[in-house]
Formats: C-alpha cells, sequence, structure tokens
C-alpha cells in the first residue's frame, strides 16, 4: 500500500505517529502517540472551495501499482450461554490478554502475531484491521490472527458471530469516549435514530486496495462504486435486527443509508460516468457535508457546555447541531463560526473522518459496503472484491456486467439477489473473479470454495443472509446469533 491502512484506535486524524515494541505477552503492542489537531498553530486557514479542493487533491488518492490488500474485519462478540447479553469491551479485552487502555498518555493499540490491530466500535464490535499485503498473504494473515483471537476468546466461554447486524439485541453504546458521546448527541438532536443503531448494532467487513496509476483513477474509482450493488447484494447477510425481519437482504447497508445522507451517500453522483475526477467529487463531498464534530483541546474557544464529550489528554469532541455544513464554517457561517474561528486544514482532515460514504478515499480506496460476514464467507467476499477491480481482465468483464445496475444501492439493500438485474451481474462477476484468483494467487482451497459459493449460492440467487434466515425461522434471533459463530476450517484458512 502506498500509506498504511490501520485504523489507529481513536486516531481519528490518521496523524499520529507509530512505533512497534514488543511486550513479553506473545503479541506486539503499537504506541500511538495523539496528534492535537489544534496543537499546530500554523495549519493553514481554509479560506473557500478552492483550499477544499487543494486538500482533496492531495488526500484523495495516491499514485502507485496495484496489489496490496487491506483488511478489516468486524464481529458481534457473544457468550453463547447467554447471547442476549452484551459483551463489554473491557471483558473482551480481558479475554484477548490485552492490558486496559490508559486513562491519560499513548493509546496502545495491541498487533496480534500475524499484524492485525485489535480495536472497539461503540456497541463492543471487536475489529481487526490486518496489515497490507499481496491478496494472498493478506487472507492468511487475517485468518491466522482469527484463529489466535477464538482461542483466547474460548477460554473465557466467548465466541465470534459474522453477520451485518445484531439479529437479537438492542442498540447500546459501551465505549465512552468523547467522541463517540458526541456522535451519539449529533444523531440524537438531527433527528437520525438510525444513527444509534450503526454505531452499536451493525458490523461490516472493509477491503482497502491501492488506488492504482494516476492514469487509472477515474475508471477505478468509478468501477468501485459501481461494484457496490451488486458486492452488497452477493453478500447481503442482515436480514434481521434487534429480534425482527427488516424487509431488508441487508439491513446494514440500509440503516448506513437512513443516517445523514450528506455522510453517507456515495461520493460519486448517481448517473457520474469514468470521466468525473475523483478529486473533484471528494471537494464538493467535504464542502458540502455537514459537521458532525469538532475536535478541540480543553480550553479553547467553544469547548464549553456545549461540548459532549471529552478524551484523554483533555481534548473535546463538540457535537455540531445546527446543520451547519463545511462550506458554511469556511466562509464564517453557522454554529460552528459563533466564536469567530476559521477552520483549518486539521479541521477539515478531521471532517474527512466523520463522513462514511461506500467508497471512501484515503490515499487508497475503502470499500465500506459489504456486511460483516458468516465464519465462512469472509474471505471469499474480500477475494471477489479484490479480483474485480484489481485484475484487469476480471475488472473489465465486471465494468460491463456492473454498469446497468450500477446506482441500485436500495435495490441491492432490499432485495438482495431477488432482483433480475443483480443476480445476473453477480452471476457473471463472480465467474469473473474465480477465473482471476489463479493470476492473483489465491491458494486452492479458497478457489475450491468460492466455486461451491458461486454455484451453491450466487447461481440460484441466494446470499448468506438466507442461511442466516433458515436458522432465524428455526430458532429465532438467538438461534441466529449463535449458529453465526460457526466455523468451517476448510474455507476460512486458507492453504499454505
Amino acid at each position: 500500500m502506498t500509506r498504511p491502512q490501520h485504523k489507529a484506535g481513536n486516531d481519528p486524524t490518521g496523524t499520529a505517529s507509530r512505533k512497534i515494541s514488543g511486550n513479553g505477552a506473545g503479541h506486539l503492542v503499537a504506541r500511538v502517540e495523539q496528534a492535537d489537531p489544534r496543537a499546530d498553530e500554523a495549519s493553514p486557514v481554509i479560506h473557500d472551495h478552492r483550499d477544499i479542493e487543494t486538500f482533496a487533491q492531495a488526500q484523495c488518492l495516491v499514485a502507485g501499482p496495484v496489489g496490496q490488500v487491506g483488511i478489516e474485519t468486524e464481529w458481534f462478540v457473544i457468550d453463547p450461554r447467554q447471547p442476549q447479553l452484551r459483551i463489554a469491551p473491557e471483558h473482551t479485552r480481558s479475554a484477548l490478554g490485552l492490558a486496559a487502555p490508559p486513562e491519560d498518555g499513548p493509546l496502545m493499540v495491541p498487533v496480534l502475531p500475524a499484524g492485525s490491530r485489535v480495536t472497539f466500535e461503540p456497541g463492543g464490535q471487536l475489529e481487526l484491521s490486518g496489515p497490507p499485503l499481496p491478496l494472498a498473504d493478506a487472507l492468511r494473515a487475517t485468518a491466522d490472527d482469527l484463529v489466535d483471537v477464538r482461542a483466547r476468546l474460548a477460554g473465557h466461554g466467548l465466541v465470534l458471530a459474522g453477520l451485518g447486524a445484531d439479529p437479537l439485541r438492542e442498540p447500546r453504546r459501551l465505549l465512552t469516549e468523547g467522541r463517540y458521546a458526541a456522535m451519539e448527541s449529533y444523531f440524537a438532536s438531527g433527528g437520525f435514530p438510525a444513527g444509534a443503531v450503526m454505531m452499536c448494532s451493525t458490523a461490516a467487513l472493509q477491503v482497502n486496495l491501492d488506488a492504482g496509476p494516476a492514469a487509472g483513477w477515474a475508471q477505478r474509482w468509478w468501477l468501485a462504486h459501481a461494484l457496490g450493488p451488486v458486492l452488497v447484494a452477493m453478500f447481503a447477510a442482515s436480514p434481521v435486527l434487534a429480534g425482527r425481519r427488516t424487509g431488508h437482504a441487508s439491513t446494514r447497508q440500509a440503516v448506513w443509508a437512513a443516517i445523514d445522507p450528506s455522510r453517507t451517500a456515495p461520493v460519486r453522483p448517481a448517473g457520474a460516468g469514468p470521466a468525473e475526477v475523483p478529486a473533484d467529487q471528494w471537494a464538493r463531498y467535504l464542502a458540502d457535508a455537514r459537521l458532525m464534530l469538532i475536535h478541540e483541546p480543553d480550553g479553547r474557544p467553544g469547548s464549553g457546555s456545549n461540548a459532549a464529550g471529552t478524551a484523554a489528554g483533555g481534548s473535546r469532541h463538540r457535537a455540531v447541531r445546527d446543520g451547519s455544513t463545511f462550506a458554511d464554517w469556511a466562509a464564517g457561517r453557522g454554529e460552528a463560526a459563533a466564536d469567530g474561528r476559521r477552520p483549518t486544514v486539521d479541521d477539515l482532515a478531521y471532517h474527512a473522518t466523520t463522513v462514511f460514504p461506500v467508497v471512501r478515499p484515503r490515499g487508497w480506496l475503502e470499500l465500506r459496503y459489504l456486511d460483516a460476514q458468516p465464519p465462512w464467507s469472509w474471505l471469499l467476499a474480500v477475494i471477489v472484491a479484490t479480483a474485480l477491480l484489481d485484475d484487469p481482465v476480471a475488472a473489465e468483464c465486471a465494468a460491463r456486467a456492473c454498469a446497468p445496475v450500477a446506482d441500485r444501492w436500495v435495490d441491492a439493500a432490499t432485495l438482495g439477489l431477488a432482483d433480475s438485474g443483480l443476480h445476473a451481474a453477480a452471476v457473471t462477476c463472480v465467474t469473473a473473479a474465480i477465473e482471476a484468483c489463479g493470476r492473483l494467487g489465491v491458494p486452492a482451497g479458497p478457489v475450491a470454495a468460492l466455486s461451491a459459493f458461486a454455484e451453491n449460492s450466487v447461481a440460484v440467487g441466494r446470499c448468506p443472509g438466507d442461511d442466516l434466515l433458515e436458522s432465524f425461522h428455526a430458532g429465532g434471533a438467538a438461534q441466529m446469533l449463535t449458529d453465526a459463530t460457526r466455523w468451517e476450517a476448510d474455507t476460512c484458512v486458507p492453504a499454505a
């Protein structure tokens, strides 16, 4: 990868320095020294849209070869004896043998033996962020770290459940960090009830891919979006939420689409072709997105009673509740500008971490539209997404297949492969992905599993959520959640 793909815990600006050191406990710890967004008084002021465009052009995509993949998997942690209980992050952390985070000072982000970072989502979901590696190596690293995590948790009676939405438990925030408290306040005050569900009851599989050579950015950016509805439908795995069928194949995608569309709609406008410049689209998106949070150290203007939470080191995360956009702030309008302070490049960088489009540019491409997968299918989704973007032959085939359904996000989330157009495109795409596996060095075991998935599921219009629904009908939401913990070693661990 041109740039690192690990999420550094509570390093929302991506500006923290990282140091790796051993801790004598069989795994490594990454020391993340927080970079304060307000500490650099020389950070340039954003005056107008031209400054936003300059930022977007520098930050959007970074030129380089393709070939490395970063895999981020999210999991619900459950006690199968009491699946209705939410497992607190500190309990999971203790079961994994990880030190508790310090109350102040540098944040310690655990790193597992194969390189995955361990972090948590607000509802206690466990996230493993793998290192950027060639596809086969990335699959092996994530699989190895999952074996390690599962063994540690098993010693404490805990297991990992893989699916895109919690089918049993009501959303409840367990993390107390100021950023998440302020996010919760923003969603509540803005009339976005889906925000709490998104934070606490959804889980995703994220695939991070290189931006590639600059000459191919427009087409690659377009294809990353055009693939989205097809892959959402093919790997939909969240038909139940909080004990009820939702009517969606991918409830997770429907939930995300229901929160503040200024920050979750696709960056590529509907109907836009591959001739559009990604950085221009990204600049417009950042400018037009509503301000969610402002990150300020304690004592700075605006860090008073309207601040929703305080982070380590005294910095505050202040929710912005008046509906103003970043462009408004740059023009001196809205709540954020009330104290006269104008936004800086650091403020814009932080703002970029609070928007969650289906494809987010961070120097590389973050594909954010996949449901977290049952244990047997996570690596299949990674293989398909990577093959269809990184293999030129498969990418050309996918572009032709996906063009007619490129903007059908709602149909994909609702109908999955029951939609005939999405189904036809999915059959073509999964076939192209299988044919690309040899060229990408994917081991024989996962290729065989993908071929079986293509034949037994995709060809007949089934997605992983259909298997989960069978569990739901047989034994309710608790059975569905428990069944999502079942692993099949021959498909989950790639052959060496």
